[in-house]
C-alpha cells in the first residue's frame, strides 16, 4: 500500500499526518517506509530525532520528482508493507511523480471554505494523473478541526463539487500531534489515550479498508468523479 499525502496548500498537516500514519502502521507490525519528498525536510528531521532517541521504527528516505521512474521508489517500496509519501506544497513535479506510483492520494484540507477553495490546483493534478492511471484513488481528509465545530455549509458544497469523497475520519487541531513529533514518536505511541491517537487509528483503518477494496461510506471514487 502506497499512500501519498499531497496538496498545493501548505499548513494543513501533511507532514504531521504522514509521520503519524507511518508510526502507527509500524506499531501494528507492518514494515513501513516513510518518504520525505518535501524540501522542508520535516519527516527527515523527525526520523533523525527518533533515531537519536532509539525510537525509530520506520525507514525514512528522501526522494523527489524522479521517484516514479523504474528502479526508484517501486524497487524500494517492494520491501515494505506500507509506504507513506510526504509531498510538498506547490511543487507540482514532485506531486505528479508521487501520484504516478501511489495507490491512494490523500488531500488534507482545513475546516473552512477558503481551505476547500484552495484544493482546485491539486484536483487538476489528481485528474491529470488519473487519465494515465485510472487505478489511482483519491480522497479528502479534514484536518485541524477545532472542537465540535463542523465544516461550514459552503465548504461542504465546495468539497462535494470536487468529485472526491471526504473521509469519515477527521483530525482535530490538537497539541498532542506536535508534542509527539518533537519527541520522535507518532501520536498513537506518545499519547495512546488522547483523542488525537483515536483519530489517527481511525484514519489508518479507513485507508486500509479502502486499499483492500472494502467500501466505506466516506472513501471512494468513481470513474465519473475522476473526470
Amino acid at each position: 500500500m502506497i499512500i501519498a499525502l499531497t496538496g498545493q496548500k501548505g499548513g494543513v498537516g501533511k507532514s504531521t499526518t504522514a509521520i503519524c500514519l507511518a508510526a502507527h502502521a509500524a506499531e501494528t507490525g507492518q514494515r513501513v517506509l516513510l518518504v520525505d519528498a518535501d524540501p522542508q525536510g520535516t519527516a527527515g528531521t523527525w526520523g533523525d530525532v527518533a533515531n537519536e532517541a532509539g525510537r525509530l521504527n520506520v525507514t525514512v528516505i528522501a526522494m523527489g520528482a524522479t521517484m516514479h521512474r523504474p528502479g526508484q521508489l517501486n524497487a524500494i517500496a517492494a520491501n515494505y508493507d506500507v509506504t507513506i509519501i510526504d509531498c510538498p506544497p506547490r511543487h507540482g513535479d514532485v506531486q505528479r511523480s508521487a501520484l504516478m506510483i501511489s495507490d491512494i492520494a490523500v488531500l488534507p484540507c482545513g475546516p473552512s471554505a477558503t481551505d476547500a477553495w484552495a484544493l482546485s490546483g491539486t484536483l487538476d493534478v489528481i485528474r491529470e494523473a488519473q487519465t494515465m492511471r485510472d487505478e489511482l484513488r483519491a480522497c479528502i481528509l479534514v484536518t485541524r478541526k477545532q472542537g465540535r465545530t463542523a465544516l461550514g455549509k459552503s465548504a461542504r458544497e465546495v468539497l462535494r463539487e470536487s468529485g472526491l469523497a471526504v473521509l469519515e475520519a477527521e483530525l482535530g487541531y490538537r497539541v498532542a500531534y506536535q508534542e509527539a513529533l518533537a519527541a520522535g514518536l507518532g501520536v498513537t505511541t506518545f499519547a495512546p489515550r488522547d483523542r488525537a491517537a483515536a483519530e489517527m487509528r481511525a484514519l489508518y483503518d479507513e485507508l486500509e479498508r479502502y486499499y483492500h477494496g472494502k467500501e466505506t461510506s466516506g472513501c471512494y471514487i468513481t470513474q465519473a468523479a475522476a473526470g
